[in-house]
Formats: C-alpha cells, structure tokens, sequence
C-alpha cells in the first residue's frame, strides 16, 4: 500500500478568501474506512453561539485483542493550525494502523487530526476569535471547539492523552509530559525513537522551562488535557518536533514517537499487573 504523501506546509499559503481544504488530507482515510472493520470515521458536529456549523474531525481505530479491556487513547493534533505535520502525522499513523493493526494490540484509539479547523484552513496558530486554543481548556472557556473537545475529554475519559505540535524555535525534538507517574517513562524511548528522524534537544532550558534530555515535566495553564477531577490520571504527552525540519521528517517523528508509547505504556501497565 503506497504511503499517503503529508500534504506540503506552505506550497500556496492560506488566505480567508482562500482557505486550505480538509479534503485531501482526510480523503485518503475516509476511502480506507470504507473496507474496514477497524478503522470508523465519528467526526463531531457543532453550532458555535452563531449558529455556524462546524466540524472537528474524529477517527475510532480498533487494535486487535479483548475489546473488553482496553486501554483508550486520545491523539489531538491541528490544535494550532499552522502546525500541519501533526495534523499529517494523524493520518499517516492511521493508514499504518490500518496496514499493520498489532502495534494497536489492546487498544481503542480515538484521533482528531484537525482540533481547530478555522485555524488550520486559514494557516494560523488561533482560533477564529483569535484566541489561543491551547490556553482554554478548563478555564471556563466559551470557544465552542474547546467545549466540544473538553466534552470528549469528559466523556471517554482516556487511559492515555497524547498532543502533537511543533516548535518553531526548537533545534530538536522534545516533550511535555504530566498525569500518570509512568509518564516519563513513556516519553523518555519516544523520543529516543523519533530520534531516528530527527535530533533530540538536549537544551537545559526549552520553551522557558527546565528541560531533561528533552523532557520537560512543568507546562503552560490551559493546554488541552484530562479534566481536573479525572482519577485515575492518564498519562499525558505533548509531543513536538522543530517546525524549521523538512515536512516528511517531522511526520515520521510524530509516528515513530506515537507508536513507542503505545508499546511501552502497554509493557507497563502489562508490568503493573503481574506484580
């Protein structure tokens, strides 16, 4: 099966009269959705408070194993949307899957390519009303994007919450993580497989916040994440590449990170229970 090529970041850059089309970034997986009994399209449909509607695509990808004892998995990607390699990275991730459903073994994956899709039509980091997705949530926040997404979030309370940006003035890859106290451990050979890709930022200081071997554990307030009172806590990732990177590199980054955390994640909680 031919790779399904990540559209290019700025080959016509967006405009308001003319926006970027979510078709032919998701064209590819709808048709794979047809034929499948893994991979279902779900996509969530809202009014925003002027009755304009919209859509935040969704994709369900079913691993093999006990559907009984699933871990679930959120993938949000196009939070900001001129980052367009982790709203690529989604869908090359669910075409692998698709081809090669194992390394989904015991999971349920819920993945949303595109959270903010005026911003990823329009090439730019904001929302519409020009507020920063990635600083709304549980804040009281009236976004309609963030209300639909923290419903989810409150819904199918996820065992795992993985975010994929990219960092415009970071030499390497690095990550956030909180949540889970497994967490670290989780990131820590994501980033090592990425690695294969792209270089790790091994900086002291990144994004202003004290870094370890590309692992930051402190964060901003308001970033997409599990609800406040959600126990157990999820482990929780925000994965980025260097946005300066060639396009197809940073895609195969996000995969190869995403990938290892399921497996690793899966080998520990797999641990935990045999102890």
């Amino acid at each position: 099966m031919p790779r399904i090529k990540p559209t290019p970041a700025r080959q016509r850059r967006p405009t308001r009269d003319n926006p970027r089309s979510l078709h032919p970034l998701l064209a590819p997986l709808e048709a794979l959705a047809t034929d499948s009994d893994r991979l279902f399209p779900a996509h969530l449909e809202y009014q925003d408070r002027h009755a304009v509607s919209g859509t935040i695509p969704r994709f369900l990808f079913t691993g093999p194993g006990d559907r009984g004892s699933f871990l679930r998995v959120g993938i949000f990607a196009g939070i900001h949307g001129d980052e367009p390699s982790g709203a690529q990275a989604a869908v090359e991730l669910l075409r692998r899957l698709h081809q090669n459903p194992q390394p989904a073994l015991g999971y349920e994956l819920f993945v949303y390519p595109v959270c903010n899709p005026w911003g990823y039509a329009h090439d730019t980091r904001w929302l519409k009303s020009g507020s920063d997705m990635n600083r709304e949530f549980w804040r009281g926040s009236d976004e309609i994007e963030v209300l639909v997404l923290e419903g989810q979030l409150m819904k199918l309370a996820f065992d795992g919450i993985v975010s994929l940006h990219t960092d415009d003035s970071s030499p390497g890859l690095y990550g956030f993580v909180k949540g889970h106290q497994l967490t670290r451990h989780v990131l820590d050979p994501s980033l090592e497989a990425a690695s294969r890709f792209l270089p790790r930022n091994y900086d002291k200081s990144i994004d202003n916040f004290q870094a370890n071997a590309g692992i930051i554990a402190e964060g901003y307030t308001g970033i997409l994440g599990a609800p406040p009172t959600q126990r157990p806590r999820p482990f929780e990732i925000v994965f980025e590449t260097p946005s300066r990177a060639e396009s197809h590199l940073q895609v195969d980054a996000h995969v190869a990170a995403v990938l290892t955390m399921l497996g690793s994640f899966r080998a520990m909680i797999a641990e935990g229970q045999n102890i």
